[in-house]
């Protein structure tokens, strides 16, 4: 049998196995999922948790920006359409207030190794809140030479007054929003953006001396098609971008009603969908890009796919990364952090954030505290979410656990396994390459907060 042969049957075996495997679970960027988030975690029990950190910790900082010239249906982010820069100048001014309430209850000027802007679109701020952000971050940590400092940007806004300013404060990757090239499949979901303006931006990002440059694309898009995809990544590839981002739609209207804008009749099917992924995943293999987890892709030489090969990529609330810091403060309307002790998310509503950060209070509003069970499965899912491979004696032993303890999981894995989706060798767990596109039901059978009777997840594929 030719390698086309084995890819098509491959292919085929797949196809027979959606939908067994295509339900909905959960994308994993954390373990609890923020599902399982309370409002017993607040402003008191996250100050807490800041006092208790130790003083020589090193930290990842997350910004949110929730901000948008645009309002694309596609999206599930926190973000407002804003026309005017006066709330936007608004918010920066009360986020300074938010990194000095937080620094208030530090043991002490920690150091940041990390920074993400994350939105919205972190462009929306002019270069001068740019520097206002920067200097009050500044003020409360120690940003450590070297730092990875990301942003995500549209680059319908981009100027080259803002790249100026963003590389002055350090800006070492950026993440510049494609999704799909297709007039078609952008006019579905009111996102206008020629392939000349994505590459002008990414030029103008090399030239200001930013190193890494990642492209975030989409598959299971309105009108989308698989040539659609293709003719994208062959746009796309010429930028020779260090990293590409390949997620599929999550069509959750119940939770974003803008999508109810998107025609669900003019959604791809479970089969068009696993096409277009593995499409792209093919095409970029062949261009020499090393896979990353379950939908991300790098040059072997990035530091992404260095720490893959050394078995030390993560999984977080920004997909996979090599941010090994324990600890993540996050600022702004629904940004989330984790804590050794757990996980905090401030007010969703940027009103009601305002109105908490103006009262002078952290605008905590819900979290998880990690018990040793979460710990345990969290381990579980991020090994397999990471690297398709999990040592269960392994993980048992470091939690001070018994391989019995996770009968009924093994139980549940035989069918995986008589599917050819997993493939298991005693406590060895390894997902098949036949099966990688239902990794997250793979990693579901590990969950224990999973009611399948009640989950409103994304589709898996």
């Amino acid at each position: 049998m030719t390698v086309v042969d084995r890819t098509a049957a491959m292919q085929l075996r797949r196809l027979s196995l959606l939908p067994k495997y295509d339900g909905r679970a959960p994308r994993y960027t954390s373990y609890p999922t923020a599902v399982q988030f309370t409002g017993e975690i607040d402003a008191d029990r996250y100050g807490a948790w800041l006092g208790e950190l130790a003083p020589d910790e090193a930290v990842s900082i997350y910004a949110h920006i929730p901000f948008c010239a645009r309002l694309c249906w596609f999206c599930g982010c926190n973000t407002r359409v804003v026309t005017r820069q006066d709330p936007i100048h608004e918010y920066v001014r009360l986020l300074q207030q938010e990194i000095g309430m937080v620094r208030e209850r530090l043991p002490g000027r920690l150091r940041a190794r990390e920074i993400h802007l994350g939105g919205g679109t972190p462009n929306m701020l002019s270069p001068g809140d740019l520097e206002l952000l920067f200097g009050a971050l500044r003020d409360a940590f120690e940003i450590i030479p070297g730092a990875e400092i990301a942003a995500e940007l549209d680059p319908l806004r981009l100027t080259d007054d803002w790249i100026s300013a963003a590389a002055a404060q350090g800006l070492t990757r950026a993440s510049l929003g494609v999704q799909d090239l297709s007039p078609d499949v952008q006019a579905a979901v009111n996102r206008h953006e020629p392939f000349g303006l994505i590459r002008d931006a990414a030029h103008a990002l090399r030239a200001a001396g930013v190193g890494s440059l990642n492209l975030d694309l989409m598959y299971g898009l309105p009108r989308q098609r698989t040539a659609d995809v293709l003719n994208t990544l062959d746009q796309v590839l010429t930028l020779h971008p260090d990293r590409i981002a390949l997620f599929g739609y999550a069509h959750v209207p119940w939770v974003k009603p803008h999508q109810k804008l998107i025609n669900d009749k003019d959604l791809p099917g479970a089969a068009e969908r696993l096409d277009q992924s593995q499409a792209a995943a093919d095409r970029l293999a062949a261009e020499g890009y090393v896979a990353i987890g379950l939908d991300h892709f790098a040059r072997p030489g990035d530091s992404l796919a260095i720490a893959a090969e050394a078995g030390e990529i993560r999984r977080n609330f920004q997909g996979y990364t090599t941010d090994g810091c324990q600890t993540l403060i996050g600022f702004g309307a629904s940004a989330i952090g984790h804590m050794p002790q757990g996980f905090v998310q401030n007010q969703s509503a940027e009103l009601a954030w305002r109105q908490a950060i103006e009262a002078g209070r952290l605008a905590t509003a819900r979290g998880a505290v990690v018990t040793e069970e979460d710990r345990f499965r969290g381990e579980i899912i991020e090994e397999l979410m990471c690297r398709q491979h999990v040592d269960l004696e392994a993980v048992c032993r470091r939690h001070g656990r018994a391989l019995a303890d996770l009968a009924d999981e093994l139980a549940a894995l035989e069918g995986f396994v008589e599917d050819g989706v997993v493939f298991r060798h005693g406590p060895l767990v390894t997902v098949t390459p036949m099966g990688a596109p239902f990794l997250r039901s793979v990693c579901a059978v590990f969950d224990a907060y999973l009611d399948r009777s009640l989950v409103r997840h994304s589709v898996a594929v």
